[in-house]
């Protein structure tokens, strides 16, 4: 029996039950590593419940969430409803913006007569500025509109009301000597001739007529670019502004032409070929 022992081999008893139990325990032994072994894994801990609400937390919770859908519901309709306020800032205040505008700074006409062709013809229609001459000076080649000094518009061919106004070119500023010896002759502007090819009608004469007038302080000189259809400053010698145009009486100057369609460019003013002349007399 001691050998058996020295071996490492189990000694096995007569007693058949005895061997039993030895077995018995043996597996239990086994059993119980193999349970310890498995506690010593990863366990899934169990979430803790959560803690109930108080019946008046919910409560207050809900009302809170009610009174936030009141709030964005009064601020959605606040957002949809138009108030006067908003017709104003949307509707009014631009409309505003276009009456100033138009009342202040621009001006819209039609041209009544064949005075200005080809510059313009009738059924033109023309926007001018009328900061000139409130705040910027008038200058020599200006597509000028004014009002009718003293009943122009009857002596010209006219197709359509002007509504009292007629537009020209300006020629002559005050101080300005304006001059032609007639027919196939420049006209002198303080003794220098300019060429006006550029704008009046071809094969139309500066003038057919000779002329000389003296601009008298706060007038202008005016004329046609249609020269031979044009009853302008040369006609108009012995009414009482000696065909001068008071310089109050200019209600802007010609920008654009804005219809029809297919008319459709800027006025060209020309101030180059005035480039050359010197200013007039004062006296």
């Amino acid at each position: 029996m001691q050998d058996d022992q020295d071996n490492g081999e189990f000694p096995i008893s007569d007693n058949p039950e005895s061997n039993q139990t030895s077995y018995d325990d043996e597996a239990d032994a086994r059993d119980s590593r193999t349970f310890q072994v498995a506690d010593h894994g990863i366990a899934l801990s169990p979430v803790p419940p959560a803690p109930a609400r108080p019946a008046h937390a919910a409560s207050s919770a809900g009302a809170g969430a009610a009174a936030g859908a009141n709030a964005a519901a009064a601020s959605s309709m606040d957002d949809d409803h138009f108030t006067l306020r908003d017709f104003f800032l949307w509707c009014g205040v631009p409309v505003l913006i276009v009456l100033l505008i138009r009342i202040f700074a621009v001006g819209f006409y039609e041209i009544p007569s064949r005075s200005m062709m080809d510059t313009m013809v009738p059924g033109d229609r023309v926007v001018t500025s009328k900061l000139t001459p409130k705040i910027f000076d008038l200058q020599r080649g200006d597509v000028v509109v004014f009002k009718d000094p003293n009943n122009w518009l009857n002596e010209e061919q006219s197709s359509a009301p002007g509504g009292g106004y007629l537009i020209k070119r300006l020629i002559g500023l005050p101080g300005d000597v304006v001059e032609c010896k007639g027919a196939g002759q420049p006209v002198t502007i303080n003794g220098v001739a300019i060429n006006e090819t550029s704008y009046i009608r071809p094969g139309v004469d500066p003038s057919a007529f000779p002329f000389s007038v003296t601009v008298t302080e706060g007038r202008v000189f005016v004329m046609g670019d249609n020269r031979a259809n044009s009853a302008d400053s040369r006609y108009h010698q012995d009414d009482s502004s000696h065909g001068l145009v008071p310089v109050s009486d200019v209600v802007g100057v010609g920008l654009v032409k804005y219809w029809p369609l297919n008319h459709i460019s800027t006025l060209d003013a020309h101030h180059d070929v005035f480039k050359d002349v010197p200013e007039g007399s004062a006296d």
